[in-house]
């Protein structure tokens, strides 16, 4: 047993020594350039690119009036859910999503008749085109500043920077 045990340790060490002599299959090659910015991860955003655009007076009289529409809120285990457009156009809908709003490339306003502050948000970049892939990008859902009934939609490449992508968005009760 012991001739054994002696026979195993030399082969485990010489396969050690044998490893660390030829680099131990780890790739020590360098890349000669960085990729840019664009093509990172888009883990680092840079400041103030994922800012909501302010609340004009005319969108919080709009809110204000969405939320005296006399429809009841979705019951509990219910969602409320909206297909975007890109350009901002509401494709469809469940009834207590009121209307869609575009900022800028990439940035929109979902509103609804009720107070959506403390629910569930889920979004994703899609289309309502019959065997249509939707574009590749990522999208981001935040409560909207100042306004209890509406949420903000942040749609982007894939590599971060903010791009008009259509979406569908669902709203859990």
């Amino acid at each position: 047993m012991a001739t054994f045990f002696r026979r195993k340790a030399a082969a485990v060490t010489l396969g050690v020594l044998a490893l660390t002599l030829t680099g131990g299959g780890i790739a020590a090659a360098q890349p000669t350039t960085k990729a840019p910015a664009e093509v990172a991860q888009p883990g680092a955003r840079q400041p103030g690119v994922g800012t909501q655009p302010p609340v004009s007076e005319t969108a919080a009289r709009q809110a204000r009036a969405a939320m005296n529409i006399t429809l009841a809120p979705p019951a509990a285990g219910t969602v409320a859910w909206a297909v975007v457009a890109s350009n901002g156009t509401l494709l469809s809908r469940s009834p207590n999503v009121v209307s869609t709003t575009k900022y800028g490339p990439g940035q929109y306003q979902v509103l609804l008749d009720y107070d959506v502050r403390r629910k569930a948000y889920v979004a994703t970049i899609g289309t309502t085109d019959q065997f249509n892939v939707p574009p590749g990008g990522e999208v981001s859902v935040a409560p909207r500043n100042l306004t209890p009934n509406a949420v903000f939609v942040q749609t982007r490449t894939s590599g971060g920077t903010p791009a008009d992508r259509p979406f569908h968005i669902h709203i859990a009760n």
